[in-house]
């Protein structure tokens, strides 16, 4: 049981990166009241601390209790972290927000009652997310405990499912093609229209409207190009107007769709 002067709405931030940083935005919005930051760095607890006007520090033992700690930190340092957390909030409900880390990472740090709020979205510092449009999975070593995570998933807005550690790793998975390897490939694209003088916001409204088929398209679907087409001059004309990086990739993706028709 939580101690009586630990309030049921009061969360504990552990981590100030860019998913922290919106998750406490939206955490406030819900009607949560953050207890406190925590980051590595007095720079960075600061400035999440100073945006959600609660206290914050690098130092774990100075930081009040809270009824949920949540852990927000890059999955190389979540069990060292998870450990720490165990052992000074005891009596907290310790949540992470990892895609690819098991919930049983908790367990073994040695934490009572434990949990995953993973949302599924691309975060930055500088732009916080709308939490309402946000797709969250939840896990809970529990029934009870699970029914709690998924009913703050709720509060934060969004749709809210089900989802085990190892569906999760798929998830964060296909999250990687769906998002990382896109903005890669925006990347290489705007390294060939500045190469040729050509301005990359040109592109921002195919880009979008690329994007907004598959809310009504399968993928395989809105697919289009030469190589859907299985035009193999213009595919071999674009090939040799590559650099050897660019054209591997290209040659990869084309292939791909050619064999998923």
């Amino acid at each position: 049981m939580l101690e009586n002067t630990v309030s049921s709405n009061s969360v504990l931030l552990i981590g100030a990166g860019n998913l922290a940083t919106s998750l406490g935005v939206a955490l406030v919005k819900a009607g949560y009241v953050p207890a406190a930051v925590w980051s590595r760095t007095v720079e960075s607890a600061s400035e999440l601390g100073k945006h959600l006007n609660c206290p914050y520090s690098n130092d774990m033992s100075q930081l009040p209790q809270a009824a949920t700690v949540i852990i927000s930190v890059v999955d190389s340092a979540l069990e060292v972290v998870a450990r720490d957390v165990a052992r000074l909030f005891p009596n907290s409900l310790v949540l992470h927000t990892a895609g690819s880390v098991s919930v049983d990472v908790l367990r073994t740090a040695g934490c009572r009652k434990y949990g995953v709020l993973y949302p599924m979205q691309t975060f930055s510092k500088v732009k916080c997310v709308d939490f309402s449009t946000v797709t969250t999975f939840v896990e809970g070593c529990d029934d009870e405990t699970a029914t709690f995570i998924r009913d703050m998933a709720h509060r934060l807005g969004g749709k809210v499912f089900d989802a085990t550690s190892e569906q999760r790793k798929y998830l964060h998975l296909s999250a990687v093609f769906a998002c990382n390897f896109s903005n890669a490939m925006y990347a290489m694209s705007a390294q060939l229209m500045q190469k040729h003088g050509l301005p990359f916001e040109a592109l921002l409204p195919l880009i979008d409207e690329t994007a907004s088929k598959v809310h009504r398209l399968t993928p395989s679907e809105a697919q289009t190009g030469p190589a859907r087409r299985g035009d193999k001059e213009v595919m071999a004309l674009h090939a040799s107007m590559l650099d050897d990086e660019l054209c591997t990739v290209y040659n990869m993706l084309s292939e791909y769709i050619m064999n998923h028709k």
